[in-house]
């Protein structure tokens, strides 16, 4: 349940909704496995998982939902051995060519086949909204994966007027700068690795990980014109994570002194160590990222 990456997102209009209302409207895309013929399947779950019961977990204005994907692995080189053994053993037997027509049959068919026998895999994604303070916090380090849960909340909610968080001023730039005046502004601290970018496509990349970033070395590529595009960063004394220059936050690390703030509730039981874990969990995931829209200079509202 403890985020381990952030693609952040704001509404560019007004967004409310309670808690009984996004329950019912999850309700209606609930996940289910896939039958022998689906290839995958995707629907919201429990938002604790086992120690839930409801598709919605809120403490404080803050939702925690989940969704679950299930997809069969079916290798395409599989189906293609299949099809290509298919259409020889035919087109010797009738002395003719196949139409493409007629693979694209055969290939239905040996799919429908092989299906019922496939093995699947599972995956979750889960998502903080925060409707008081417009933002949605998906935990997936791929673009596309939060958007294809964005599209499913849409489907049930039937509006979400979200953006992907933007400021004004790019990021790649005070990066750089941060780095070239040796720290961060408070309550940030420079960490041991970066990733460097040269400003034309022609550049090349430099990375630098357990490595003191105030040295000569490191510092002479900015002069030759390279800029940060990934710094890793400190939080408090509670997240280390790596900032990226898209606005998306990966690695997210939570230290173990923070984490133990909820072991006095662990006598008790793990619905509610769970539900501890979020409340510590979803506050300080906010301070964090007001303290970097804050850092950052403020959001761009000419993106809205």
């Amino acid at each position: 349940m403890w985020f381990k990456n952030l693609t952040l997102y704001r509404f560019n209009k007004p967004f409310a909704i309670t808690v009984e209302a996004l329950e019912q409207a999850l309700a209606g895309y609930p996940f289910s496995p896939c039958s022998s013929q689906d290839i995958s399947k995707f629907g919201f779950s429990n938002a604790l998982g086992k120690l839930g019961q409801t598709l919605v977990h809120a403490v404080n204005n803050s939702y925690l939902i989940c969704a679950t994907k299930e997809e069969k692995i079916l290798p395409s080189q599989v189906i293609r051995e299949a099809l290509d053994e298919q259409v020889a053993k035919l087109e010797d037997q009738e002395q003719r060519k196949i139409t493409k027509k007629e693979k694209e049959s055969l290939k239905e068919d040996i799919t429908s086949t092989l299906l019922p026998r496939a093995f699947s895999r599972r995956s979750q994604i889960h998502a903080l909204l925060l409707p008081e303070q417009q933002l949605l916090l998906v935990d997936s380090s791929s673009a596309n994966k939060a958007e294809e849960l964005l599209a499913l909340l849409r489907k049930a909610v039937g509006s979400l007027p979200v953006v992907p968080v933007s400021v004004k001023t790019p990021i790649e730039v005070q990066l750089t700068e941060w780095l070239k005046q040796g720290h961060a502004p408070a309550p940030f601290e420079i960490q041991d690795e970066a990733e460097l970018k040269s400003a034309s496509d022609e550049g090349g990349i430099v990375r630098f990980k357990q490595q003191d970033l105030a040295e000569e070395e490191v510092l002479a590529h900015l002069d030759t014109g390279k800029q940060v595009h990934k710094l890793a960063l400190h939080f408090e004394q509670s997240i280390a994570f790596v900032l990226q220059s898209d606005a998306s936050v990966k690695r997210l690390k939570f230290a173990e002194e923070f984490r133990a703030q909820t072991d006095d509730v662990a006598g008790e039981d793990p619905a509610a160590k769970a539900d501890a874990d979020f409340a510590l969990m979803s506050n300080e995931l906010l301070a964090l990222v007001l303290g970097l829209v804050n850092a950052l200079g403020g959001l761009d509202d000419a993106a809205l």
